[in-house]
């Protein structure tokens, strides 16, 4: 059983996240394989049977094997994580053979090409569970959700976890600007715009500006006003698969492009004054957004030293939505971010406070640490629906 040579296992830096391997002596076949490689990102190993290498079999993040080698391989030990790479899909044989290594997928290039090559990017960037993602809305202008969206952030990266926060709103002036990192180094929206199919998690990451722990993409002060669906849809779901979380804040309306972010969120947040005409406006909001949000919970927001009109467990009822929380009034908020201090920046304060409680209910103690997802099985906000919800004021 012929294994590899020297030339066959390419030369590491060290910098390379591990590639599949490939398995296969069909030169075309070959050349195909290492093209979508490259399409990918990553940096294959290639054996004309089971790898004489220790090891490489069971390591391989990812196995690709032609249909030409596939008869050899049947005394490989079981592994997850194999494919099988065929000249015809109808072809029984080829069925028998993925039974007989254990294939996950049988396909056939040049059809199967896309799929391929997302998952060997996926082997190449390690990726686990998705990020925990949270849209945050508000139920009329002026709610607050751009604050909230910041908070959430700024504490879920104050506690370790990889955390990035997407400006959805092109027209609400720039979330950099409210974490008062404006004149920060990295690339914004417009740099994105034509961004379509996949997107490098790792190298999207290391593009955005840095902002107290945290990354951020938001907007520059161009005359560009609109993100292609396509854009947001790739740009989102590289930030996803780096794992963590991922909070973006959104817009009141619902086109094409706040579509697709809402398909890849987990949990809404709708961000509600507590006053009669704001729940009006924010039941227009839900019922535009529930359209493709099965998840939507509210919080009502209080306003500066006034008695509230309605309280939470009303206003929940009026939106039949389950209550996410009560956020009671910061004061000194507007001009934090001249002083470049972001919204949750105050541990003792009520964004902080409820941010805290919301990521615990979410996520649960040490979940979506630094360098890994959130590790759950659905998001559970616990008591999260009225009368158990997380509330920003003292403990």
């Amino acid at each position: 059983m012929a294994g590899t040579t020297t030339s066959d296992w390419p030369d590491r830096t060290g910098e390379e996240r591990g590639g599949p391997l490939i398995v296969t002596e069909d030169e075309r076949l070959l050349d195909d394989l290492l093209r979508l490689c490259a399409a990918a990102g990553a940096l294959p190993e290639v054996a004309h049977g089971l790898p004489a290498r220790e090891g490489g079999w069971e390591t391989a993040p990812l196995v690709i094997v032609g249909d030409d080698c596939a008869a050899r391989m049947r005394g490989a030990e079981r592994r997850a994580g194999v494919v099988l790479v065929g000249r015809d899909a109808d072809d029984a044989a080829v069925w028998r053979l993925a039974v007989g290594i254990g294939a996950e997928m049988v396909l056939t290039l040049p059809d199967g090409e896309r799929w391929l090559v997302d998952r060997i990017a996926d082997a190449a960037e390690g990726v686990g569970e998705p990020a925990l993602t949270v849209g945050v809305i508000g139920g009329r202008g002026g709610a607050g959700a751009s604050t909230l969206a910041c908070a959430l952030a700024v504490t879920a990266a104050r506690a370790g976890r990889r955390t990035v926060l997407v400006d959805g709103d092109p027209l609400g002036g720039g979330l950099d600007v409210l974490m008062g990192g404006e004149r920060e180094k990295g690339l914004r929206w417009p740099a994105f715009s034509a961004s379509r199919g996949r997107v490098a998690c790792g190298a999207l990451e290391e593009s955005l500006p840095r902002l107290h722990s945290l990354r951020v993409l938001s907007w520059d002060r161009g005359a560009e006003v609109a993100i292609p669906p396509p854009a947001m849809r790739a740009v989102l779901a590289a930030a996803r698969r780096r794992g963590g979380v991922v909070v973006v804040d959104l817009p009141r309306r619902a086109d094409e492009a706040v579509a697709e972010a809402l398909a890849q969120v987990d949990v809404g947040l709708l961000v509600v004054p507590a006053e009669l005409r704001a729940v009006a406006a924010a039941r227009r909001v839900a019922s535009g957004v529930q359209m493709v949000l099965r998840d939507l919970r509210v919080v009502t927001r209080g306003g500066p030293g006034s008695r509230e009109a309605l309280g939470a467990d009303e206003i929940a009822r009026l939106l039949k939505l389950p209550l996410a929380g009560e956020l009671p009034w910061e004061h000194g908020l507007l001009d934090d971010p001249a002083r470049g201090v972001p919204p949750g920046a105050d541990v003792r304060g009520p964004l902080a406070r409820f941010s805290a409680a919301f990521w615990e209910r979410a996520l649960g103690g040490g979940h979506g640490a630094a360098g890994g997802g959130a590790a759950r099985s659905g998001v559970s906000l616990g008591g999260a629906s009225s009368g158990g919800a997380p509330s920003g004021g003292p403990a």
